[in-house]
């Protein structure tokens, strides 16, 4: 549900607003109208704020990332200290990298020649001979070149060939190759060269990651420092400015189980204020308020975007049915049991603000585990298939409908998306009805009751409840008052004939939209479906390749072939399940019940004007 908000309004004389401001902010409660709108530019100081947050937030992550040496460095430098000791690090560091990029650069121009002295090669012109170095196409490569210029060849690398010539000083080599200009530095000192960078840059590295555990922590309170001051900045730049810039007004909104805490704080202050309810049409900052349960599965809702303040929170509903997709594309009871135990091992092993995550992996575990077994699989095995209680099967939902060729998983898949919209039509209906009133939602109430009216009649005519000439007179009058709400009440403020035409228009796209969005949900059957059989054809494969190595070796190989695949096969099997049991059943939320809801999702998350700190 949506928490009920409040908006205050503030009147503070200028001299005394950063105080109170300040002391505002401590209360940490107010969300702040004026610091949300963003249309003031900000100042060179609040740039440079912000451009110090990256730098430090950047610092943080790469120092979090790097492993945790045994012996750790004790350092008490200040803030800046240690910033500027960083930075120093890392000029160092790239100027090692790019001077280790030339020597590796030069290392490979030397390859192809070996290891020799270059100052030898210098020293030939003390006789009067000079030393080229070529490469050429070996189509290209001359035999005469030998007779006319001493040509040697060196080696020969991908279709090119690597020589040297030897002549006089000052005669003039002309030949159909490239002349080479070699680092004047023999191959091995290079290679110690390179060495000696590679230690350099290590070295560099071991120190930051020795000084990384004590550096974060006081980062982080620095980060924490910059964003409440750049937060701080904000609020002061939007603020507005009355009465000749002598009075501050400022906006904002407080959740309405905190307004006796506000106005206590409030009746020590020198101010005045005016506090009243949001209204719809404010568009007040939303702030979830659910049960344990549904707040697992609030972070799907801000995925989408958070309700509109005239909405209704969309994750009560999210919830149930989120759950129930993803277990029935999961489809596999032994599945649903490993992801409890990784939920369950996770949670003891990640940081406190992922926790939650994995109880929401653990409820998901225990959906499929329940539905899995419904279905009748695990590990791949069908159960039904298999010596298990006849009690076990009564609930198992397998094979074929009677006689025919259709699914019961299938059609229960069907059903599913059939209530999921109904469900879907009805919100929208209550939600329109709650915004607009009665009567700015005929329309919605006049599609609802066509369409469940005649879902409810459809069945309890197939399931024999109620006679056929009952079931003809139901739909003639379901379908007579839903067509007066379609066809000619939809907009009170239209004539008659504008909203005959709209009635038809939207005949149209509900016919067609209505048809492919239940057939969206025969995705849930399709992929439990593929799930299963791929764990089948793993299972089979694992057992083809024990019973095919026999009793070899007391047949330790044949099972330990099995087990491989069975880990591998069932270990992949289960990352793609999770994957796709995620990502369909949000496509569902997302796409075929926020549609027919009319979720629009366009709300202001509530973020209180607070002192920051890192979780």
């Amino acid at each position: 549900m949506i928490t009920k908000m409040k908006k205050l309004t503030f009147l503070i004389y200028y001299k005394e607003y950063e105080a109170f401001l300040k002391r505002m902010q401590e209360l940490g409660v107010l969300h702040v109208q004026t610091a949300q709108e963003g249309v003031v530019e900000p100042t060179s100081e609040l740039e440079a704020k912000l451009r110090r947050t990256e730098h430090v937030k950047e610092w943080i992550n790469r120092l979090e990332a790097m492993p945790v040496p045994d012996n750790p460095l004790a350092d008490n430098r200040g803030v800046a200290d240690i910033l500027s000791h960083l930075d120093r690090m890392e000029e160092t560091r790239h100027k090692a990298e790019a001077e280790l990029q030339r020597l590796r650069k030069d290392e490979a121009a030397l390859l192809p020649w070996g290891d020799f002295d270059p100052a030898r090669v210098e020293g030939l012109s003390d006789i009067g001979y000079a030393m080229g170095f070529f490469v050429c196409p070996e189509r290209s490569f001359n035999e005469e070149w030998a007779a006319l210029y001493y040509a040697t060849e060196v080696t020969r690398e991908k279709g090119k060939v690597y020589f040297v010539t030897l002549t006089p000083v000052g005669e003039e080599v002309v030949l159909d190759a490239e002349r080479l200009r070699l680092p004047c530095v023999s191959l091995m000192d290079l290679r110690k060269q390179i060495r000696e960078k590679e230690e350099g840059i290590a070295a560099i590295e071991h120190e930051m990651g020795r000084l990384a555990q004590g550096y974060v922590a006081r980062l982080r309170g620095y980060e924490d420092e910059l964003r409440t001051s750049i937060a701080f900045d904000r609020v002061v730049l939007g603020t507005e400015q009355v009465a000749d810039n002598r009075l501050m007004v400022l906006q904002g909104w407080i959740p309405e189980d905190k307004e006796a805490e506000v106005k206590s704080f409030l009746s020590t202050q020198e101010v005045y204020y005016e506090i009243r309810a949001a209204r719809r049409e404010d568009n007040a900052p939303i702030k979830l308020k659910n049960n344990a349960f549904v707040r697992m599965y609030e972070v799907l809702t801000k995925m989408y975007g958070m309700p509109d303040y005239a909405e209704f929170d969309p994750t009560p509903l999210v919830a149930p049915f989120f759950t129930l997709f993803f277990a029935f594309c999961m489809g596999d009871a032994g599945y649903g049991l490993v992801l409890i135990a990784l939920g369950f091992f996770l949670k003891h092993k990640l940081s406190s603000s992922l926790k939650g995550i994995m109880n929401l992996v653990i409820t998901l575990g225990a959906a499929t585990t329940v539905f899995g077994a419904v279905l009748g699989t695990f590990f791949g095995v069908s159960l039904f298939d298999v010596d298990v209680p006849g009690w076990m099967k009564q609930f198992m939902i397998v094979g074929k409908i009677g006689d025919t060729s259709y699914d019961k998983q299938m059609l229960l898949a069907l059903i599913i998306g059939v209530v999921h919209i109904c469900i879907a039509m009805t919100v929208k209906a209550i939600g329109a009805t709650v915004r607009y009133g009665f009567k700015e939602s005929l329309s919605d109430w006049g599609w609802l009751l066509l369409v469940v009216g005649f879902i409810c009649t459809g069945g309890l005519s197939f399931m024999k409840v109620i006679s056929e000439n009952v079931s003809n007179t139901a739909f003639l009058v379901i379908g007579g008052v839903a067509a007066i709400g379609i066809y000619l009440l939809n907009n009170l403020h239209r004539n008659v004939f504008a909203n005959i035409g709209a009635g038809l228009w939207d005949t149209y796209n509900m016919a067609t939209g209505l048809m492919g969005d239940v057939l969206s949900y025969i995705r849930l059957y399709a992929l439990g479906l593929a799930g299963g059989m791929l764990g089948g054809v793993f299972n089979q494969l694992a057992f083809m390749v024990r019973d095919g190595a026999g009793d070899a070796l007391y047949g330790v190989p044949g099972w330990l072939g099995c087990g491989l695949i069975l880990a591998f096969g069932h270990t992949l099997n289960i990352a793609m399940s999770c994957l796709s049991a995620f990502v369909h059943p949000l496509r569902l939320t997302f796409v075929e019940y926020f549609k027919n809801s009319g979720y629009d999702g366009k709300g202001e998350a509530y973020e209180p004007f607070s002192i920051v700190k890192n979780k």
